[in-house]
This record gives C-alpha cells, structure tokens and sequence, in this order.
C-alpha cells in the first residue's frame, strides 16, 4: 500500500507540475512540490516495512506479495489523479488477491541461504544488464503506454535486485554493524539500483498512466526477486507436500496474469476515452 501511494503521489505531483516525461528539469521541479515530497515519505515507508519483512522471512515468498500494490493503485489513481476504474479492473484485482492468498497459504520457503558467492551475483547482473539495456533501446520508439511499460519494466528489476540484495545486506548489519556494512559492496549496489530504478518510476509515471506503470514495476520486481532467490540464493518452495509447492506456483501464475488484465483494461479505457487531467493548483 505503501508504494501504491507513493506512485500516485508521484503522478500527482507530476501532473499538476505540467512536466513531460524526459524533461531534464523535471525531477529538480518535482522535489519542491510538496505532493511529490509526501509520495518520497510513503516510498521509504515501504521500503523500511519490506527490509523488516525480508529480516523475517525468504525472498521468494516476500516480493510476490508487492504484487498487490496494483490493487491498491486503483482506489488511490481514482481519488487522487481522476483514473477511471472498469469492471475488468475489478476483475484483475479480484484475481491478484485470490491468487496471493492461495500463494500464501501453501508456498513454504524450504531451504535457501542468506548470501551467496560474488561471481553468482555477478553472472545474474550481467544478464538482467543486457535486458535494461533492451528495454531502454524499445522505449524511444512507441508511445506513452510503450514507455510507461519499458520504464516500469525496467525500473521493476533494478527495485527486485536492490530488494534481494537487502535480504544479505540486513544479515550483514546484523552480523558486522554499521562501519563493517559500509565495506560491502552489495550495500552500495543495493542503493545505486534502487536509485536508478527510482528514477526510471519517475519517467514511467510521467507518461500519465498510473495503472500501467504500476503494473510492470510490481510484477517486474516479484520476478526478478523471485528468479535471483532460486538460482543465487537456491531458494525452494517445499515440497512436502508436493502438491502444495504446484498449487503455490500456479497461484502465484494467476496473481500475475491478474496484473495483465488491469494493464490491459488501462490501455482500452485510455484509446476509448480522452484522458482527464487535474487542474494546476
């Protein structure tokens, strides 16, 4: 909830500063408002409750459920910046939540360590490099819902390798304290991924839709964190039963595929409707 309304915030601020998305001036524009400001609390927030989450639990069970920031876009995208809200966003909604629920339920994190070897980390980041450096490359080449969604996207893993990262670096701090944590290099790229996917947010909210952007960064994120909890930090859902590990992933299939029916549902209700925008204060 607490990311739901950081982003709509964001958008808010950005719409009522009458900002295009790229404009160079338009991040240094945004900081002074205090909307914008508001949105960089409630960001923190979240980003604090998901650190307490991660101290207590996995990676692959923790991140998926970000997933119901998407839900919580939608009341807050029609209270603060005029978003309109369908049946089939409902519809999306109510499949996210029964799918989380059921992940819930019967996904059991089994197994797993708390940190892993550099050269693993290293070998993970190359490949999601190549696939920002994609994205970034489509983004110039479509229009406003294209770049909401390549931004998103993009922003989406950069957040999901600074919050798999904040799983070793909360133990590190644990273990060694402050002074020993500033010595670890996953510290700092936690933070320099986090800020850099902050930004990127910045652009995809700029473009004016809310449920899309939204949508990429809190599946894209789950993913990422989900994938880097299995292959570096050989994360398993138990298997004890076996049948609950299937149940808990096919739930978690259709938590996502609730996702594509409100970013799909976003981009019709804008091509069939012209796009209100608030009135400058």
């Amino acid at each position: 909830m607490s990311f739901a309304l950081a982003a709509t915030l964001w958008q808010r601020a950005s719409m009522d500063a009458g900002v295009r998305p790229g404009e160079p001036r338009a991040l240094l524009m945004l900081v002074t408002s205090w909307v914008w400001l508001l949105g960089l609390v409630a960001q923190l927030v979240g980003v604090g409750l998901q650190a307490a989450a991660l101290d207590r639990g996995r990676v692959t069970i923790i991140q998926p459920l970000l997933v119901t920031s998407i839900v919580w876009a939608l009341p807050l995208g029609y209270l603060l910046t005029q978003q309109t809200i369908t049946g089939r966003h409902v519809l999306g909604a109510t499949i996210i939540v029964a799918g989380l629920a059921v992940f819930a339920i019967f996904g059991d994190p089994a197994a797993g360590v708390d940190d892993a070897p550099t050269s693993d980390w290293i070998s993970a980041f190359v490949v999601l490099a190549v696939v920002c450096v994609g994205l970034m490359l489509a983004v110039h080449r479509g229009g406003p819902g294209t770049r909401a969604a390549g931004f998103g996207v993009t922003a989406g893993i950069l957040y999901g390798v600074s919050a798999t990262l904040m799983k070793p670096v909360v133990e590190e701090w644990h273990a060694v304290g402050l002074a020993g944590l500033l010595e670890d290099w996953q510290l700092w790229t936690m933070a320099v991924a986090g800020i850099v996917g902050f930004c990127l947010q910045q652009l995809s909210l700029g473009t004016g839709r809310l449920v899309t952007s939204v949508a990429t960064v809190s599946v894209a994120n789950p993913v990422v964190s989900v994938a880097l909890g299995a292959l570096v930090l050989q994360e398993r859902l138990d298997k004890d039963p076996e049948w609950h590990a299937r149940v808990a992933v096919g739930a978690l299939v259709v938590a996502l595929l609730g996702t594509i029916v409100i970013a799909a549902a976003s981009e019709r209700g804008t091509k069939d409707a012209p796009r209100v925008t608030p009135a400058l204060p």
